[in-house]
């Protein structure tokens, strides 16, 4: 058949294509033997079971590591305060010693008031160590950051908005404030009425 009689032209094949195909067709791939094929898989299966046991491993490293962390934040919570109570306990006895003197009746005043000052020493010292810290805004100017205004009374012998009475000293906990001062306020005082 002739070019023209079968409708169709021969197209010669790129030369890049030609070059592809001999070297594909000059090397031939060897098949691999049943013995090779055995040893890879053999390999493959060693190196799976390899990574599985790390991962494992891995996975139960994690969980050991959390349950620890958890153990280790209860027992935190748990005993965070042991310190405090042991620097509070000596204020405890101090207290049920003071009492028990107290109930006699042939207790002397004078002691009794010297025990309970050592006794507030004891406690200011326990709760100093723990960073707590009383404030006395007497005098001061008020503010309603620190302090709570129970009361304001006029006066005219002090600046208005100045503590003129502590009802209840303030406190913070490592600078930051627990408890604000339950305080009393001046005011300035009211004009008095022009005589007529």
């Amino acid at each position: 058949m002739s070019e023209q009689d079968s409708g169709q032209q021969d197209i010669p094949a790129a030369p890049e294509a030609e070059t592809s195909t001999a070297q594909a067709a000059a090397e031939p791939a060897a098949p691999l033997s049943a013995e090779t094929l055995s040893a890879r898989l053999a390999q493959a299966e060693e190196k799976i079971a390899q990574q599985q046991d790390q991962l494992l491993r891995g996975q139960a490293d994690i969980e050991n590591l959390r349950r620890r962390h958890a153990q280790a934040l209860e027992k935190a919570h748990k005993f965070g305060i042991e310190k405090i109570v042991g620097d509070l306990l000596g204020v405890w006895d101090s207290l049920e010693l003071g009492l028990q003197a107290a109930q006699d009746e042939q207790a002397d005043v004078a002691k009794l008031r010297e025990g309970t000052e050592l006794t507030l020493k004891m406690l200011t010292d326990a709760m100093q160590k723990q960073g707590v810290a009383q404030h006395d805004p007497q005098g001061e100017r008020f503010d309603p950051e620190l302090h709570q205004a129970m009361s304001m009374q006029p006066r005219d012998d002090v600046e208005p908005d100045t503590v003129i009475q502590v009802i209840q000293k303030g406190c913070s906990l490592n600078g930051r404030l627990v408890r604000p001062a339950m305080v009393m306020v001046s005011q300035a005082a009211p004009e008095a009425a022009p005589a007529e």
